[in-house]
């Protein structure tokens, strides 16, 4: 049997204050560069939801996922709002940057939270996704990291991942191979690429690049990600050099001949 191939979207970071500030003009450039859906924020309380839903009509747009700080899900009454839209539009994958604090004690309360949280969504139809950085594989004392600590203290059932590929390449790790020890939790992935740039004082910087620019094993990644059931593919680029409608048709291009998607 066919595996079923993952549906793609955008995340609209990459046009900056645009997206906040000409959101039409940012959704018709996220559909002429081929996408049929994007992930954002909370764009009813941005925007107001009669002009998102009159925009998302007329231009045959979906939303994959919203997107969302530690400090939006810490809060309950934020939460309620969260779960309202979502489910106001249809969206069933919720991503969270962050945590408390980054320390053992800090992602120890977080994980406590996410199962929480996790558990209130799931009851709604909607998965939690914690979205990593490359901070979370850090050395938090004794050989631990964030992202050992996440992965042991939270319920698969109710904390997924939204696994960057860029970022854990990033920190070090092979992507694929993560990829595939967190089964359980893929599904909604972003697509990032870009490289490690090293300054004369030593210290390492990211520069963030169109999909198939950049060094990261998109390959290898995209592979591990159909194995384990990849339900989203969404290019994120945090920042480009190059206009976000031409950014975002690049990738979109490379998505599609190289994977078909």
């Amino acid at each position: 049997m066919e595996t079923l191939k993952p549906q793609v979207a955008v995340q609209l970071i990459v046009f900056g204050a645009k997206a906040h500030d000409d959101i039409e003009g940012t959704l018709r450039e996220v559909a002429a560069a081929g996408y049929g859906a994007f992930e954002g924020g909370h764009l009813f309380a941005m925007h107001g939801e009669a002009r998102i839903r009159s925009l998302l009509d007329a231009l045959h747009l979906g939303v994959s996922g919203a997107h969302f700080g530690y400090g939006e899900y810490a809060d309950d009454a934020n939460l309620e709002g969260i779960i309202s839209y979502a489910k106001a539009l249809g969206i069933e994958n919720v991503m969270c940057s962050g945590v408390a604090a980054g320390t053992l004690e800090g992602y120890l309360a977080s994980a406590r939270r996410f199962n929480e949280v996790g558990r209130r969504l799931a009851d709604q139809g909607i998965a939690f996704n914690y979205h990593n950085h490359d901070w979370e594989f850090k050395d938090l004392g004794g050989g631990t990291t964030g992202m050992q600590i996440l992965a042991q203290e939270t319920d698969p059932r109710y904390v997924r991942f939204n696994l960057d590929v860029f970022w854990l390449y990033y920190a070090g790790q092979n992507p694929a191979a993560f990829i595939r020890e967190h089964a359980r939790r893929a599904g909604y992935f972003h697509f990032k690429d870009g490289r490690r740039l090293v300054g004369a004082d030593g210290k390492a910087t990211p520069e963030f690049l169109e999909l198939g620019r950049g060094e990261v094993p998109l390959e290898e990644a995209y592979a591990a990600a159909q194995e384990v059931g990849a339900r989203w593919i969404v290019v994120e680029q945090d920042r480009s050099q190059l206009p976000p409608l031409e950014a975002i048709t690049i990738s979109r291009n490379y998505l599609r001949e190289h994977f078909g998607i």
